[in-house]
C-alpha cells in the first residue's frame, strides 16, 4: 500500500493519529474512493433496517470527513451529529450540508451524552482507536440504544477486539441484531465485518 493508507494501519499514540488525519485530510477522500471505500453505506444501511424513527438523533463517532455521515444521511437519517479528533478533518466534514453539529474530541474525553444511535464507522482497529472506544460508545449508550460498528481485516487479527464484543454480548448486556462479513477497501483487497448491536 502507497499514499496515507500505507500508513494508516501501524500502531500510533492519540496524538500522531490526529497528526495523521490532519495530514490525510485534504486527500482522504479521493484516496479511498479510489479503493471502493464500501463500509460506509454497509454500515448505514444495517443501521437503518433496526431504526423505526429516522430522525432520532445519531452521533457519528470518527466522523472524519463526513463520508459515513453522507452515507447515513443516504440511507435516511434525518438528525446526523459528527464528533473527531481532526480538525482538519472536521474542516472537509463542515464543507458537506450532512451534520447538525461538530465537535473536535480529544481522545480522553467523555463520549457526548443523549445518544440512543450511535456510530463509529470505520474508527476502531489499528492505527485507529483503540478498543476501549467501544466499551466507551457502549457504556455511553442508554438501555435499547444502537451502535452500528465496523472492524476491518486489520482490526479483526487482533483477538482483544472481537472478544470484546463478547464482552457485551456473552452476558447478555447487549445483543447482537447484525453481523456481515464484506467489502472494506476492495481496491486493495481489506473486507471488514459490520455490526449492530442494542444495549440491554
Amino acid at each position: 500500500m502507497t499514499g496515507f493508507l500505507g500508513k494508516a494501519y501501524s500502531p500510533r499514540s492519540a496524538d500522531e493519529t490526529r497528526d495523521l488525519y490532519d495530514d490525510w485530510a485534504a486527500s482522504y477522500e479521493a484516496e479511498v474512493a479510489q479503493n471502493g471505500y464500501a463500509t460506509p453505506g454497509r454500515c448505514a444501511e444495517a443501521l437503518a433496517a433496526h431504526v423505526g424513527d429516522m430522525s432520532t438523533p445519531v452521533l457519528d463517532f470518527g466522523c472524519g470527513t463526513g463520508l459515513s455521515g453522507r452515507a447515513l444521511k443516504l440511507a435516511g437519517f434525518e438528525a446526523i451529529d459528527g464528533a473527531d479528533l481532526s480538525a482538519d478533518m472536521l474542516k472537509q466534514a463542515a464543507e458537506k450540508s450532512t451534520y447538525q453539529t461538530l465537535t473536535q474530541v480529544e481522545a480522553t474525553d467523555p463520549i457526548p451524552a443523549g445518544y440512543s444511535v450511535m456510530a463509529a464507522i470505520g474508527v476502531i482497529g489499528a492505527g485507529a482507536a483503540p478498543i476501549s472506544l467501544f466499551h466507551a460508545l457502549m457504556t455511553a449508550l442508554p438501555s435499547g440504544g444502537l451502535l452500528v460498528f465496523s472492524f476491518n481485516d486489520q482490526a479483526l487479527k487482533d483477538p482483544a477486539n472481537e472478544a470484546a464484543v463478547a464482552e457485551w454480548i456473552d452476558p447478555g448486556a447487549a445483543h447482537l441484531l447484525f453481523k456481515e462479513y464484506g467489502d472494506h477497501l476492495p481496491g486493495i483487497g481489506l473486507k471488514s465485518n459490520v455490526y449492530v448491536i442494542e444495549k440491554a
